[in-house]
């Protein structure tokens, strides 16, 4: 495969190239880290889920992923792209719950061992989606070093980790106040809630004060929580209250005896200035009880049902509950109005459920002195660099406002938490291995939280607690590429675990982008079937299309819109190019890399299309370092388009098919080259047809995947070959136009006439001229900078010169006097905007000198441009 290929199927096709590609590298190991040994680069995968198949955001991040690594590869790095997938707890139990309900059965009826073996049965089938999916998008991933959350070395990171931070008293077990999701029966983050506004009810009653002939007035939105109240609280100087505080309510339907009190933190301006408090349901309300030593009675079950607690209603579900109590206090009086309320209402991100704040004794991270150290990395110079900037505050903010982690979760599928309690004495022990004697301990049931593995990945991916070979060479990464929706659940996490234990910042760049929408900008989602498959459009267009939406489809930060037509436009620009490149294969055949000469005389196409094919370059790797795909697509895309397939290629078969050798052979070496370098550069955005194109092209080496990226050569700028090229190219599309807007064909020939604005243009010109005869089909071509407006011809005004095309019987005389006139008007109100921006001070004085400059070089020209306008309608309305 290293030799050149030198037939070219007439049509490109994708499917059969692209596979055949993939295993070729993956086969000769190009993907695999190790081959050079040059400077480190490495970029750890975001692991998806094993929960189901790859889609759009996923195909949209691997690709930016990609594009880096090709390049930094072809730059010369040694590039480590790392895979794996995550274990995904509570996402993946859930799918395996279901699949057991269809069957008929539980995890319980299974038991723990039998479910774990069902999940990864789940596991190894999705995983080995993943991989194909992967590969469908050809992304050069180093296999060799793939890992999973939930392997062997990750498990032993994890322990390290919990051990440690739990040994330092970072890690604490605690009775609090957690979002709980009853529909999975589990624990959430504060970063797992989806809060929506919901369109509820205040709820007003009105507790009696015992010994008194009077009542306390509260309110509550969850009024089954009240079956919870073990306080009243009044704030300390409310006068209305003072002479109650010390003194006890009844709480109705339960009748207990519950405390009125006074605490700073009531607000006396809001409702009536008094509270119930419920510290084993609400997070405010667990704080004043421990400040006043309350009791915590919960009356909920983990379901949502209601406990023995809960008197009569134990058993209801909590929202049957809510129904049958208010009727009940309404019955006694007690509840006096329900006031309706829109307000904020926490959801389960996985299930959907209302979260229900609820006591709960669980794990928790201490996350005061691990933000505190996040936050000051940023203020140092080896921090981490978000792009877009923007992001960086949004992450600052979350973490200097941070609450401790809730790390523990009521699953089976997970890293088990390493701590044993003593059947007899209750002692917990945390350790890296079981205690000794474990008859006499049990394990706890609860698993970490998903996050806390993938807070690790980084560093322990590459073998860390072991200071093995890949983490010594490979960490700190590079670039992390995500969505702007984990910088919270995960960004942040990494960068505090990663600067805890191994005291480094995890990466140097967050390149963060948005979310794929639908052509209406919707949010793709099952409920409104707008999705879109990655692996059907890949299907229908080839990956390179696919991927050429995702690069060039948006700037860094923003969400991207899926429109088919764009990747039909993408899968064009691929035979736009394929054909392109076997015009080139037909007229260089012999030709071997050996034979590519580009010293000696050049034509001026050849030394315009070099000096555009540096300015490429530089434009595009610096667009590419910087992040911008978008942009640094389409200099590419223009390039190709325009300058290589519209103009190079057309002009380059005057020599080709010429019968001199040297700007024959000239044209050839010029074509392979450029050929050459533009494949090399557009190779991380679209693989598999540059790698097909370039085994065809004279070549060196095995795979354009090893080739070397593309640096400019001072040597072949050529400003003069620019100027010239931008005056041929004017006259060109002026005659095309022309013969257009008077429906003559192109190969009519017609007298041409150039009146060269100055002796610089002439030559300009005359040097063109083959060109313009190739181009334009004049039956005579002038050139005279003294000439004379022929009699009813028609004009073109250009920045060097006066074309005039004496279409005699072919012209509309008071036609072509109202085109020129809508020509002028034009020029007026150019020639009015250009000056008005020269006589505001604020832009003369504000704008670089340079800036002002090519304003009033404008302001020249377009005045220049209205006067021959002017004197060419003046000449027409003569005749």
């Amino acid at each position: 495969m290293g030799k050149q290929e030198t037939e070219m199927a007439k049509k490109y096709d994708p499917k059969e190239t692209e596979n055949r590609w993939y295993d070729f590298w993956k086969e000769t190991g190009q993907f695999e880290a190790g081959q050079t040994d040059g400077t480190p680069y490495t970029i750890v995968i975001p692991p998806p889920n094993v929960t189901g198949r790859l889609h759009l955001g996923h195909a949209w991040d691997t690709t930016l992923q990609d594009i880096l690594i090709r390049m930094k590869r072809m730059q010369g790095y040694d590039t480590l792209w790392l895979p794996g997938m995550d274990h995904a707890g509570i996402a993946t139990q859930s799918k395996v719950e279901a699949q057991l309900k269809e069957e008929g059965t539980s995890r319980y009826e299974l038991g723990r061992e039998a479910f774990l073996e069902k999940t990864w049965g789940w596991k190894e089938e999705y995983a080995d989606f993943i991989r194909s999916q992967w590969a469908k998008l050809g992304l050069s991933l180093d296999y060799s070093r793939e890992r999973f959350t939930l392997d062997e070395g990750l498990s032993e990171a994890v322990r390290e980790v919990f051990v440690s931070l739990y040994e330092r008293e970072l890690i604490y077990r605690g009775e609090y106040i957690i979002n709980w999701d009853p529909e999975t029966q589990t624990a959430l983050s504060d970063i797992e809630v989806e809060y929506k506004e919901v369109q509820g009810h205040f709820y007003h009653m009105r507790y009696p004060v015992k010994g008194e002939n009077t009542s306390i007035e509260v309110a509550t939105t969850r009024p089954e929580t009240m079956l919870g109240d073990t306080a009243v609280a009044v704030h300390p100087e409310d006068g209305r209250y003072k002479h109650l505080i010390g003194k006890t309510a009844v709480l109705p339907i339960i009748g207990r005896e519950i405390p009125i009190i006074a605490d700073g933190y009531v607000d006396m301006d809001f409702g009536s200035g008094a509270v119930k408090i419920t510290p084993a349901h609400d997070p405010n309300d667990f704080e004043m009880g421990n400040r006043h030593e309350l009791p915590r009675v919960l009356v909920m079950n983990e379901d949502g049902s209601m406990n023995e607690n809960a008197g009569i209603y134990e058993g209801m579900d909590r929202f049957a509950c809510r129904r049958q109590l208010t009727k009940d206090l309404q019955a006694e009086d007690i509840l006096f109005d329900i006031e309706e309320h829109m307000h904020s209402v926490g959801h389960s991100e996985r299930s959907g459920a209302v979260v229900e704040p609820y006591l709960s004794t669980q794990w928790f991270v201490n996350m005061g002195p691990l933000a505190e150290q996040a936050v000051e990395l940023q203020k140092k110079e080896e921090k981490v660099t978000f792009v877009p900037e923007r992001f960086e505050k949004t992450y600052l903010q979350w973490m200097e406002n941070i609450r401790d982690w809730c790390i523990s979760r009521q699953l089976w599928w997970g890293h088990r938490i390493p701590a044993w309690y003593h059947k007899e004495t209750g002692e917990i022990y945390v350790g890296r291995t079981a205690p000794e004697n474990p008859e006499e301990w049990k394990q706890d049931e609860d698993v970490l939280d998903t996050w806390f593995s993938s807070a690790l990945w980084p560093f322990s991916t590459m073998g860390w607690p072991e200071e093995s070979a890949d983490y010594a060479r490979y960490y700190p990464t590079s670039a992390l590429v995500t969505g702007y929706d984990i910088i919270f659940f995960w960004v942040s996490r990494m960068i505090f675990q990663g600067l805890e234990f191994t005291g480094e910042r995890p990466f140097e760049d967050v390149l963060i982008h948005g979310l794929v929408r639908d052509s209406e900008g919707r949010k793709m989602s099952k409920s409104l079937g707008n999705g879109v498959d990655p692996m059907d459009v890949i299907d229908q267009y080839g990956a390179d299309a696919l991927r050429f939406l995702l690069a060039t489809g948006t700037t860094p930060g923003n969400d991207i819109r899926f429109q088919w037509e764009k990747v039909e436009a993408n899968w064009n620009f691929g035979n736009k190019i394929w054909n392109a490149a076997r015009f080139t294969l037909m007229n260089v055949e012999g030709i071997t890399a050996e034979d590519i000469e580009l010293e000696g005389t050049k034509t001026i196409a050849d030394r315009w299309i070099l000096h555009r094919l540096q300015e490429t370059k530089q434009n595009a790797t610096q667009l590419m370092e910087k992040y911008e795909f978008g942009e640094a697509g389409r200099t590419l895309y223009n390039f190709i388009w325009d300058d290589l397939c519209d103009w190079y290629i057309e002009m380059a078969k005057l020599p080709l098919y010429g019968e001199d050798e040297q700007p024959k052979h000239m044209a050839q070496s010029v074509l392979v080259h450029v050929f050459d370098q533009t494949m090399r550069m557009l190779h991380p955005m679209m693989p598999f047809i540059t790698e097909e194109i370039w085994q065809h092209l004279p070549h060196e080496g095995t795979s354009i995947m090893s080739a070397s990226w593309p640096t400019a050569d001072s040597q072949l700028f050529d400003e003069e070959a620019v100027r010239d090229m931008e005056l041929i190219q004017e006259v060109i599309r002026s005659v095309r136009n022309t013969r257009a807007e008077m429906n003559v064909p192109p190969s009519k020939e017609v007298p041409m006439s150039l009146k060269p604005s100055n002796s610089q243009a002439s030559e300009r010109l005359e040097r063109g001229q083959d060109y313009i005869v190739r181009f334009g089909n004049p039956d005579t071509l002038t050139i005279d900078t003294a000439l004379e407006a022929p009699e009813k011809s028609i004009s073109h005004v250009l920045s060097g010169a006066e074309i005039f095309l004496p279409l005699e019987g072919l012209i509309n005389v008071d036609e072509e006097i109202e085109r020129l006139q809508r020509e002028k008007d034009k020029l007026d109100k150019e020639v009015e905007r250009v000056t008005k921006k020269l006589n505001n001070e604020g832009f003369v004085s504000k704008a670089p000198a340079h800036v002002v400059e090519e304003e009033k070089e404008k302001q020249k020209d377009y005045e220049q441009k209205r006067e021959k306008v002017t004197a060419r309608m003046e000449e027409l309305q003569k005749s």
